[in-house]
């Protein structure tokens, strides 16, 4: 039954949530492995709690995100993996305090600017690119999206660097980071196709005026 399935999601993280609060507190060198869990199962756990605020006829298991694609799963892998064997062969690089703190606020700063942007949204956000406009579908410009065109995108773009800054993983920081900007600038492009055809010349206005936020990343472009 689905409640079942999202009570069993729920708990995984609450779980993996208070493991990584115990690691935390520790001064073993899994103490920021613990800021790690904390941060990656209260973004998924967020993320299906603002959607049943906001958009509750949207909300499906899917909203946890936990099952995103098998290139967002392989990525998490490969960060547990690096920061294990980086651990046992060099020590000394997962206990680099100010470079881990560094990464949480970055973690910290993400996530907070993405439920800003989806609180902003409201029942006009979904995890889903829309192909139809709905009745009540309405181009948001306030808030958050008066300073960046796609926030949830830049919140999301940083926070995933930042779990691999967090972690201390230099080949994931350069791998989170050319596959989230290319991701990034795919879906940029196919969604603002679809706003430019929901809301025409508003849009292209807005678009002139605010800025994508993702670095080197401008959108689609318009043929004048």
């Amino acid at each position: 039954p689905l409640p079942l399935q999202i009570a069993v999601r729920a708990c995984f993280l609450g779980f993996a949530f208070g493991c990584g609060l115990l690691l935390s507190a520790g001064r073993s060198a899994w103490r920021h492995f613990g800021w790690y869990m904390c941060s990656l199962s209260l973004f998924h756990y967020s993320e299906y709690l603002v959607t049943a605020i906001n958009n509750p006829r949207s909300l499906s298991l899917d909203s946890f995100l936990l099952n995103h694609s098998f290139e967002y799963n392989l990525a998490a892998l490969s960060s547990w993996v690096e920061f294990t064997l980086e651990k046992v062969l060099f020590p000394e690089l997962k206990q680099i305090t100010w470079l881990s703190t560094v990464g949480l606020l970055m973690v910290i700063f993400g996530d907070c600017l993405r439920k800003a942007a989806m609180l902003t949204a409201g029942s006009n956000f979904n995890h889903i690119v829309q192909n139809e406009k709905s009745d009540t579908h309405t181009l948001v410009t306030s808030g958050v999206y008066g300073w960046f065109r796609h926030p949830s995108y830049v919140g999301w773009f940083y926070w995933s660097i930042g779990t691999q800054v967090l972690l201390c993983n230099p080949i994931c920081v350069v791998g989170y980071a050319l596959a989230s900007w290319r991701f990034f600038r795919e879906r940029v492009e196919e969604e603002e196709i679809t706003l430019i055809h929901f809301f025409g010349e508003e849009y292209l206005e807005y678009k002139r005026k605010v800025p994508s936020g993702l670095p080197f990343i401008k959108g689609v472009k318009v043929e004048l």
